[in-house]
């Protein structure tokens, strides 16, 4: 268990309240499992009809995982993975209304534990992205699944270049439901306790119009430029294109791991054929043991969480080293003994 995640009960809701501050709330293998027990726990009870989700203090709702340790140990790695993943998907399949508020920063592991809820709640302070390439990983806790079903290649888009989204931006795309201003969440949360099943009229009372969404304005960019199936044609296209914000993406992209953005736009390709939660979460843990076997992932933590010199030495350094025998030895299924499995009903 762990003293870093708050689970209680107020009136008719569970309350999962963050409380890592210092971290921006980054998830350990300890926060998973104290919210898988609570989980667990109100699911028999009659008095809890709500979940709602959020962090106790600071600037950021989840900043991601705490990977320092697990990009040093490939056990660590599995197991923290293994956890972080079964709580995902137990979120995923909850039975009771799970409302999870994107207040601020929304990265990674954070994405992981507000995307399964039926309600997401992006306020003005909300800051969303899946960054795993930068750090040589990919979008994991579920990213195959939600990037994949995103319009057009925004999927690729976002999983490739990490690229930030406010809260406005976030609505626009069906990351949100709601676009709520911070400080009327307060009472929000009081209300949704007092009166769970009145749930989706307190949202909608409190929700304002947002600003408008940015990256709606790059929408037919993206969608001519991502939609491929190689990053080296993604590459091609940027490079071809020349005009101000392709050139600006493709220097982003050029920072990231090569091996990582071939994995991650195989991940998002891949996960729109896919039909079952747990399926999607099986596929990524598979690929999260062979990517923590592999360089880039230490590298890549050290050099932006570690040193923070930011200057990553990535192996391979340019996508041509990445061949399709490494992407498929990635993506090769575990053993049985080693597969990740969802929690037992």
């Amino acid at each position: 268990m762990s003293d870093e995640v708050r689970t209680l009960v107020e009136g008719r809701a569970g309350r999962l309240r963050l409380d890592r501050p210092r971290a921006i709330h980054a998830l350990t293998e300890g926060m998973c499992t104290a919210m898988i027990a609570a989980l667990q726990d109100w699911r028999g009870r009659d008095e809890v009809e709500i979940v709602l989700v959020d962090h106790a203090e600071g600037r950021g709702f989840c900043a991601g995982g705490d990977v320092v340790e697990a990009s040093r140990d490939a056990q660590v790695a599995r197991s923290f993975f293994h956890e972080e993943y079964r709580l995902n998907h137990l979120m995923f399949t909850y039975a009771k209304p799970i409302v999870a508020f994107m207040d601020g920063v929304t990265m990674g592991g954070g994405v992981g534990i507000a995307l399964p809820a039926r309600w997401r709640v992006a306020t003005e302070n909300t800051l969303f992205a899946m960054p795993e390439t930068g750090i040589g990983l990919f979008p994991d806790v579920g990213g195959g699944w939600y990037l994949s079903r995103l319009p057009g290649a925004m999927g690729e888009y976002l999983a490739l270049t990490g690229a930030r989204l406010d809260g406005a931006e976030c609505l626009a795309l069906g990351l949100a439901t709601h676009y709520v201003p911070a400080t009327r969440l307060d009472g929000l949360k009081a209300a949704l306790a007092a009166e769970p099943r009145g749930a989706e009229r307190l949202l909608d009372e409190a929700a304002v119009p947002p600003p408008p969404a940015a990256v709606l304005d790059h929408a037919a960019d993206i969608d001519r430029l991502f939609a491929h199936a190689t990053l080296e044609q993604v590459i091609e296209a940027l490079e071809a294109d020349g005009a101000g914000w392709a050139e600006a993406t493709l220097k982003t992209l050029r920072r990231k791991s090569p091996q990582s953005c071939k994995v991650s736009l195989r991940l998002v390709l891949d996960a729109r054929d896919r039909i079952d939660f747990a399926d999607e979460m099986r596929a990524e843990y598979g690929i999260a043991v062979h990517v923590c076997q592999r360089p880039d992932f230490e590298e890549g933590v050290r050099a932006l969480l570690v040193d923070r010199d930011n200057r990553p030495r990535w192996d391979p350094a340019t996508p041509d080293g990445v061949t399709e025998h490494v992407i498929d030895r990635i993506f090769a299924p575990l053993g049985d003994d080693e597969d990740w499995t969802p929690l037992s009903r």
